[in-house]
């Protein structure tokens, strides 16, 4: 199946496979199934199997699934065989967290460039990256191969700079400010929000 018609909860769902079967796979494991691997990421065995085969066949039934193959096959499938580059425009608490962070590489993505907007920071160092000013992130970035970015900004000044990195050439952006976005078409956005998190998982909650 053309993986532009697949549903994005699907999609969703599949680096939360390749996760769990790079941990088995790391511990010595060279086969699963699809009861084992959903007892481990808590999603019925019935929507695993249905999920991967939107992209094809991976395992046999008696044999299940050979870990290695299909680890290989969601890199591919996911398209982070490779690494990608990734700048990131607002540096303040969060923005150095995530440069602090040591799990992007090895699962896909390189950060390479870092902006802000504050004449306090703009030149500083930042271990190996020097913060850029995000003025100038259109000209930096257009004709590059920089394709997506990670946006930490106050909400106030998100979509003003969303519209720089999409003038710039940046067609996949996640978004840990608190608002929505408006984008082109052919622009991806995704949002990570953890006060939505909390009211979500709230609501399940019995109060005591």
């Amino acid at each position: 199946m053309n993986s532009v018609n697949v549903p994005d909860i699907i999609v969703s769902r599949l680096p939360v496979y390749l996760r769990a079967l790079q941990y088995m796979a790391a511990s010595g494991n060279t086969t699963t199934s699809s009861q084992e691997l959903g007892e481990k990421v808590g999603i019925s065995a019935a929507q695993i199997r249905k999920d991967l085969s939107q992209f094809g066949e991976f395992g046999k039934q008696g044999t299940g699934y050979h870990i290695p193959f299909l680890i290989d096959r969601l890199l591919q499938i996911l398209k982070v065989e490779r690494v990608w580059d990734v700048v990131l425009v607002g540096m303040g608490e969060l923005g150095h967290a995530i440069l602090r962070y040591q799990g992007f590489v090895n699962r896909g993505f390189r950060i390479i460039a870092c902006y802000d907007s504050s004449p306090a920071k703009i030149g500083t160092v930042v271990g190996p990256y020097t913060i850029g000013n995000v003025n100038n992130i259109v000209k930096d970035l257009q004709g590059s191969s920089i394709r997506m970015a990670m946006l930490c900004v106050p909400a106030t000044v998100a979509q003003d700079v969303t519209d720089k990195l999409v003038e710039a050439g940046v067609n996949g952006i996640l978004n840990y400010a608190p608002v929505s976005l408006t984008v082109p078409h052919n622009v991806r956005l995704q949002y990570i929000d953890p006060v939505i998190g909390l009211q979500r998982m709230a609501y399940y909650l019995t109060d005591k």
